[in-house]
Formats: structure tokens, C-alpha cells, sequence
């Protein structure tokens, strides 16, 4: 306990008798009787050959359970272990390499390392670091090959988390950087740690090929990236479609399905070979297992089919269709769902086009925008 409050009061023995009060603290003032803790007790960590002086080997995590002026900043000294000054330790208790480690020479070394607090009378504590070098890195970093598909209404595009790399390496104790050419960059940014990429605001309608790296600090592999960014005509909203599909998530549609059911999906609906397919959003079915996918088909000449049209042609095809992916039920009425008749029915579609979902696999990352079904009947 840091400190009390108390209330004190004083009480004449006058009729009547009259009193006063005062507040007194008392500050509990902290004395350093608590020495740094290190965590873990004792340390392990590798390093691989050949890396430059000056490479990160470990981080100390110290605590102290004094009050601040007697805990932190620390003083860490290395007391034995490093009489070749192979190692430095720097004031916020990073373990460096001083020189390049050869396996041949030594593959071990064990330090004992001092963390000094700032009380009066200082105490100290001891951690052991044991520090292993390994043979320097053998193996290329694989990656798989990304597609990206952004939808987004016309130059409404707010960006953020499109896609993430799936990269993996056989050495060990390999860390992977991921790096993007820098003149990308006023588009895109890729993590250097973890290999998700970012799309910045304002992605014009089209196709990007993104100069991605990966690399073990030895072997450096680029990666084929594709983003595919296509705009939305407010004209599409007016003659959309809906599949609803039973029992498969947004991830597993586009990591499993999307490809071959958007080529099966061509043949069945698209009249001529110019006629382009536009997949616009697809979006679970709260309180489900169902997914929606909203799509619409633009003529060659312009000017998008009606959705009557659309529907006669899915349901001539339904069984084939079917061949791919288990559908639920083809979204055709206005007014599905409600008990009024179809010529008093009104439905109307609306696009969030700053809520995003990205659905994201090792291969494909598909990301739309939400949408609103809005029906109502007019009788």
C-alpha cells in the first residue's frame, strides 16, 4: 500500500461540544528491497553464421517491483562469457554481435549477464544466456504465387489489408523480411514481418504487378503478385443476381471454388463471348452456414442483361452449376421472403463502399465491398 488518507477529529467537552476535522496522508515511502527480475530465469537464443556485426541476437525482458525510481532504466553488464568481446549488450538490454561468428570455430557460448536497478542501495540480479551459432542458411524461402480482386465502387477505394504472402523456409531459425520496389510504393505497402500487403486509397480500375521479395538474410526470391482492382457501374446494382450456396465460408469459396465455378458460371449465362461476368461482392448469410454471391453481366456492346434473363439461363444450368459448389437457392423475386405479390414489391440494393471484406487465402484474396438487401412490399 502506497499511501493512507485519514480523517482525524478533535471534539471539545463544551455543552454542546464542538468539533473540527483534518485530513492527513501518510505517503508509505518505497524502500528498494526488491532486486530486477529477469523472464524468462535464463535465456537461449541462435545465431546464425556469417551474419554482420551488429545483428540482433535478444532481447532482456527485465520488471522490478519498486516504485519507478527505484526500478528501471537498468544497467546490464556482461560478467563472464565474453572475454573476446564477441558480444555487446546495449542500455535497453539488446544482445548484439560484436563480430562475425564462424560454426567452425565455436558453436556455443554461455554468458552471465548483471541487471542493476536504480535504487539506493542498488540491487542486482543474474540471468545465464546461452547462445548457439548455427550453420548459415541453405535453403531458398519458397512463396506461393498471389492473386488479389478488388471490387470497389468508382474512385471510392479507402484501402487497408488486401492480401497476406504465405511464405516458408527449411532452415529453422530462419526470419523472412518481405520487401516491395520502392516505386510501388505510393500504392501499395507489403509488412516487412509478416507479409501482408496494403493498399492505399484511390486505386484506379485495372491490373498491378507488384515487384515482391522474400528473403532469409542470405537467399532473396521473388514472388509473383497480381492485384486486379475493378470498379463498380452504379448501372450494376440495378440488374444484379444472387446465388445463396449452402455450408461453405467466404474463405473456402474463394480459396476452393471461385475459379471453377466463375468459369462454369460464364458457360451458363453469358451469351456471347464478349459479354463480361463481374463478380460483385459475396458476403455470408448472418445467423448461417450460407453464403451470397452478387454478380452481374455486362453486354459487349454495353449495358448490362436483366435479372429475369439472368435467371431463366441459371436455372437451365442449375444442375451443372451444381457440379461445383452445393447451391441454396437462386435469389429471382423482389419479393422473396415477404407474403405480398411480386408487381407490389419493391427491392433495392445499397453498397457500403467503406466497409471492406477481405477474404484472404494462400493463392487468392478476394476483397468487396458490404451490401444491403433492402425489400419492402408497395401494397
Amino acid at each position: 500500500i502506497s499511501g493512507y488518507s485519514l480523517v482525524v477529529q478533535a471534539r471539545d467537552s463544551g455543552t454542546p461540544p464542538l468539533s473540527s476535522s483534518v485530513t492527513v496522508n501518510v505517503d508509505i515511502s518505497d524502500v528498494n528491497d526488491n532486486s530486477p527480475v529477469f523472464t524468462p530465469a535464463n535465456y537461449t537464443a541462435v545465431i546464425q553464421e556469417n551474419k554482420p556485426v551488429g545483428t540482433s541476437i535478444l532481447q532482456l525482458v527485465v520488471t522490478d517491483k519498486d516504485s519507478f525510481h527505484n526500478g528501471p532504466p537498468f544497467t546490464f553488464t556482461i560478467l563472464t562469457g565474453n572475454e573476446e568481446e564477441e558480444f555487446t549488450l546495449d542500455p535497453h538490454g539488446v544482445l548484439r554481435s560484436a563480430v562475425i561468428f564462424k560454426h567452425m570455430v565455436s558453436t556455443e557460448y554461455v554468458l552471465c549477464v548483471q541487471a542493476k536497478d536504480s535504487g539506493k542501495p542498488q540491487q542486482v540480479s543474474h540471468t545465464y544466456v546461452q547462445v548457439r551459432v548455427i550453420e548459415e542458411s541453405i535453403h531458398k524461402p519458397t512463396a506461393i504465387p498471389l492473386e488479389i480482386f478488388i471490387v470497389t465502387m468508382e474512385d471510392d477505394f479507402p484501402g487497408g489489408v488486401i492480401g497476406k504472402i504465405h511464405a516458408t523456409d527449411q532452415d529453422v531459425y530462419d526470419v523472412l523480411t518481405y520487401t516491395l520496389k520502392s516505386e510501388q510504393k505510393s500504392l501499395f505497402k507489403v509488412n516487412s514481418h509478416d507479409g501482408k500487403i496494403i493498399a492505399l486509397g484511390g486505386l484506379d480500375n485495372g491490373k498491378y504487378v507488384l515487384n515482391v521479395s522474400v528473403s532469409d538474410g542470405r537467399f532473396q526470391v521473388p514472388i509473383d503478385v497480381v492485384v486486379h482492382v475493378e470498379q463498380l457501374l452504379q448501372e450494376m446494382l440495378q440488374n444484379t443476381v444472387t446465388i445463396r450456396f449452402e455450408n461453405v465460408s467466404p474463405e473456402d469459396f474463394v480459396g476452393l471454388h471461385m475459379h471453377g465455378f466463375r468459369r462454369t458460371l460464364r458457360n451458363a449465362v453469358l451469351s456471347q463471348k464478349q459479354d463480361s461476368l463481374h463478380i460483385i461482392s459475396i458476403q455470408p448469410v448472418a445467423g448461417s452456414s450460407q453464403l451470397d454471391m452478387l454478380f452481374a453481366v455486362q453486354m459487349h456492346g454495353g449495358g448490362f442483361y436483366k435479372p429475369a434473363y439472368l435467371i431463366q439461363k441459371l436455372t437451365n444450368a442449375r444442375r451443372h452449376l451444381e457440379n461445383v459448389i452445393r447451391i441454396s437457392a437462386i435469389l429471382e423475386k423482389n419479393c422473396s421472403g415477404l407474403d405480398c405479390q411480386e408487381q407490389h414489391c419493391e427491392q433495392s440494393l445499397s453498397i457500403d463502399s467503406h466497409s471492406l471484406m477481405t477474404y484472404s487465402t494462400a493463392r487468392i484474396s478476394f476483397v468487396c465491398p458490404r451490401f444491403y438487401r433492402n425489400v419492402r412490399c408497395m401494397c
